[in-house]
């Protein structure tokens, strides 16, 4: 019987294995345990994925890049697809070819078939929607068969992350995980001790899991549309009227999963048009050349790089010379902070409800788990730090503890006997 757990994160994804009684985390991409969920399918066909695929696109070889797939799953967009090379390809079949590559590199790195599998997900793909939400799990139980897992579970992501820090646990501690990814915000308390570390009935020790469909991406959207998008036109106008600019590409641009629906000729004809009789003319013609150039990526790439930035520093220059020369913007600290603001309110109220599901007062919280790429933003850590001051804070191994969690999940719910653990 051979056992991994998938996380398939909309930023980022990782496997782990248990292999010879051992939980490990498998080097999916280059010497990383981590492979950016990215893919880049150049025109003859051929696919690269996550480092690979964000270099073919730096370098600027042609072809169409894909992220953040993982947010069509449970909408309408998983059965629209994207036009890739001049053919439609649906998302389900974009999703499979992602996780069949890191399949692929798992068994190639260990040699042996992976059939066994705990695929973790967030604990709600759609926000209120229940149909919805039970057809996302659906379809991506549909995708691991058709990759070729033959036994399929499911684990919400802030437990697993819960299970893989449990293994350094000494006593019994009251835990809160906050995990915060690209795509969605989830919040478990669970009671975790190094006496329950193989117990294969868990439900008593979780009590509350909640969460949404809030994630670094919409910090990413908000942070565009504020700082970057004004000087690409957003918010100008255009013909005698002096109508506003449409606002749906601009919210096209900020959001990786839909850049690609801009390169299309009715929306690019459509631009011209307005162009034309833009009153702002230096500033949109800045947006049209970037659609024109399918530079919309590179745009929200640098949105993305200047967010990492300003974790370490209060201001930065970014450039965009990729669209004009000597086009550059000045970004600060507290102005990302303040146009992420109504999302980090968002959270606390999740935090606020995880604890009254769970029945259990802020000041009993002992451990809080931080993962996911997102609560690296300094802003987040403050306000966690000063809402538990008493509880220890563990933020190791971001972008990986979700995968390795799933796999001891794994170990677990198949039987597996495991000789020695390998903690984070």
């Amino acid at each position: 019987m051979t056992i991994c757990g998938i996380d398939f994160g909309t930023s980022n994804s990782a496997l782990a294995v248990v292999a010879d009684g051992n939980v490990q985390l498998v080097r999916v991409d280059e010497d990383s345990q981590t492979m950016p969920s990215a893919i880049f399918y150049h025109e003859d066909g051929t696919a690269v994925y996550g480092r690979g695929a964000i270099a073919s696109f730096t370098s600027g070889d042609s072809g169409r890049f894909m992220r953040s797939f993982k947010r069509t799953l449970g909408t309408e967009l998983l059965e629209y697809g994207a036009i890739i090379n001049g053919k439609l390809k649906k998302y389900d079949q974009i999703i499979a070819g992602f996780i069949r590559h890191l399949k692929l590199r798992a068994e190639s790195s260990l040699g042996i078939d992976l059939d066994n599998v705990v695929m973790g997900r967030p604990v709600h793909f759609v926000d209120n929607n229940t149909e919805a939400d039970r057809c996302a799990q659906n379809q991506l139980e549909k995708i691991a068969r058709l990759v070729g897992f033959k036994h399929i579970e499911f684990q919400f992501e802030p437990i697993a992350a819960a299970f893989a820090h449990e293994q350094k646990v000494i006593g019994e501690k009251i835990t809160l995980v906050v995990d915060i990814g690209g795509g969605t915000s989830d919040f478990t308390i669970i009671r975790l001790s190094e006496a329950s570390v193989h117990k294969l009935d868990r439900k008593e020790d979780i009590l509350s899991c909640v969460g949404g469909r809030v994630g670094g991406n919409d910090f990413d959207r908000d942070f565009c549309l504020r700082s970057f998008m004004p000087i690409l036109g957003y918010g100008t106008t255009y013909g005698t009227k002096g109508m506003e600019v449409p606002i749906s590409p601009f919210f096209d641009m900020s959001e990786w999963s839909k850049i690609n629906s801009l390169y299309v000729p009715k929306v690019l004809k459509n631009l011209r048009e307005i162009y034309i009789d833009s009153h702002s003319q230096k500033t949109f013609g800045r947006f049209v050349r970037a659609v024109e150039e399918r530079a919309g990526h590179k745009v929200l790439s640098t949105v993305e790089s200047a967010k990492i930035d300003l974790t370490d520093k209060y201001e930065i220059q970014e450039k965009l010379e990729f669209l004009e020369d000597g086009l550059e913007i000045i970004l600060t600290r507290d102005g990302f902070e303040q146009t992420i603001m109504h999302h980090i309110e968002t959270i606390g109220k999740w935090i606020d409800n995880c604890l009254r599901e769970a029945s259990v007062a802020e000041e009993h919280i002992q451990l809080v788990i931080l993962t996911g790429g997102t609560t690296e933003i300094p802003l987040l850590q403050k306000i966690v730090k000063d809402r538990f001051p008493h509880a220890d804070i563990s933020g190791s191994d971001k972008l990986s503890s979700v995968g390795l969690g799933l796999g001891y999940d794994g170990a677990r719910r198949f039987r597996s006997s495991l000789n020695s653990i390998v903690s984070i």
